[in-house]
């Protein structure tokens, strides 16, 4: 019996790596009865930040790539997110409760895992066990896992987006549609001239946020708090999550800035402020917003939230196989290795899933995907030794693309990547894996 601690997107994953291959696991999950600051659910695979996997064009963006690589190897979650998709331009977004109702389903209905409800404190002596805890790993876990690697956690912030009722929004403010007409046009956009925009500025600028501690105050660039990047300059979030190009189409004025929404779920009755994370108090986020014309109304299912999170030291720690160094009956999955974003997250618990059956099925040599992948570039990045390290997302860069002309890169980097990986799952067919 394999012990996989924490029953997010990496925990399930690797339960169905390991069940398919026919190994009994148990996914130890604390929630519902104790709860971390971000979840509202029991639900498995609960998506706290945001309803967007992000990209789902493997031509054009790493993410979609990614997704591609993910679904040759049989992903659960990305099984999921298809049946589960609310329309969202080339972007997989999904309806986040039916999604953990649908994920929580296939894993409780699986013979081969058992789920139990309670709080790990640590880990099983002697038993395999996979540590999946994510960046929300409980302070009691967090404490364990400092007096067994002996070095202190890294922490740094993630975000829980606003999300509106739908019919608080001022629809004849907005028009609808993607940015340089792509995808299905259900976006909302709501348009601020400059002295709008202004407005906002100000407000956002001088407005009251929540104390940090001391430890709290390094935030990760990647998920900046809104009002820190305004603080940079007046023109800031019109680069960023404010940016107004991309929408002539719709207006043969170009706005100054664009404040966008995306659909949280197939019933349309409610949108999630996109990049709007933010460390405002309850308060002066509804009055921030008040001064969004068709947002003067906006009723808040949801407010925006920075929570902390935590990660190991991978590269110092992780064999490339997800093991742990000195300990290889301890594994590691997911956002706690320093991977970021759900789609990654996911990745890492098939990897970690598909390193294990390989060992459990005897063999000492455990393949990996190749760093001609996106997938086994990112395990590289996460494994490798590296001063400064920092959690990453998929991005091109992982994959060297210099080595072509601008104009054909990404193509072949696709290309390349997806012939790889499927080499990758023939080698571990041939091997007896069930993929």
């Amino acid at each position: 019996m394999i012990d996989i601690i924490g029953g997010g997107l990496a925990g399930v994953e690797a339960a169905r790596i390991l069940s398919r291959n026919g190994f009994c696991c148990r996914i130890i999950e604390m929630r519902p009865g104790k709860m971390t600051e971000a979840h509202k659910s029991g639900a498995l695979a609960e998506l706290v930040c945001s309803n967007s996997l992000k990209s789902d064009d493997p031509l054009c963006n790493s993410k979609g790539l990614l997704k591609k690589e993910m679904r040759l190897l049989g992903s659960l979650v990305l099984e999921a997110a298809d049946e589960c998709a609310v329309p969202a331009g080339l972007s997989l977004n999904v309806d986040r409760e039916r999604f953990s109702t649908l994920i929580t389903e296939r894993i409780a209905g699986d013979p081969n895992i058992e789920i139990v409800r309670e709080e790990a404190l640590s880990i099983r002596t002697g038993r395999t066990s996979i540590i999946a805890t994510g960046p929300l790993t409980s302070g009691a876990m967090a404490e364990y896992l400092r007096s067994v690697l002996r070095r202190d956690a890294v922490y740094f912030f993630d975000a829980v987006s606003i999300v509106l009722e739908a019919g608080s929004i001022d629809k004849s403010r907005c028009f609808s549609g993607s940015r340089y007409g792509k995808g299905s046009g259900n976006i909302l956009n709501m348009p601020l001239d400059r002295d709008e925009y202004g407005l906002f500025y100000n407000t956002l600028v001088n407005a009251r946020t929540y104390p940090l501690k001391e430890f709290e105050k390094n935030f990760f660039e990647a998920c900046l708090p809104i009002e820190v990047v305004a603080k940079r300059g007046f023109d800031a979030l019109t680069f960023g999550t404010l940016r107004p190009v991309g929408f002539a189409e719709y207006s043969s004025v170009r706005p100054f800035a664009v404040v966008q929404a995306r659909p949280e779920s197939l019933l349309f009755d409610a949108y999630e402020l996109i990049g709007f994370q933010t460390n405002l108090l309850q308060s002066e986020q509804a009055r921030l917003l008040s001064t969004v014309p068709a947002l003067k109304n906006a009723k808040f299912i949801r407010y925006g939230m920075m929570h902390r999170n935590i990660y190991i030291d991978s590269p110092e720690l992780l064999n490339n196989d997800l093991s742990l160094k000195g300990n290889e009956k301890i594994y590691f999955a997911g956002q706690i290795t320093g991977v970021e974003g759900y789609i990654e997250s996911a990745l890492c618990g098939i990897l970690c899933g598909l390193s294990l059956v390989q060992k459990l099925m005897g063999f000492k040599d455990i393949l990996m995907p190749s760093s001609r992948t996106l997938s086994g570039a990112l395990l590289n990045y996460i494994t490798s030794p590296q001063k400064g390290f920092q959690p990453m997302g998929a991005n091109y860069s992982l994959l060297n693309g210099g080595r072509f002309a601008r104009k054909i890169r990404k193509t072949r980097l696709h290309d390349e990547a997806i012939a790889e990986m499927i080499s990758y799952i023939v080698k571990l067919r041939e091997r007896g894996l069930n993929i």
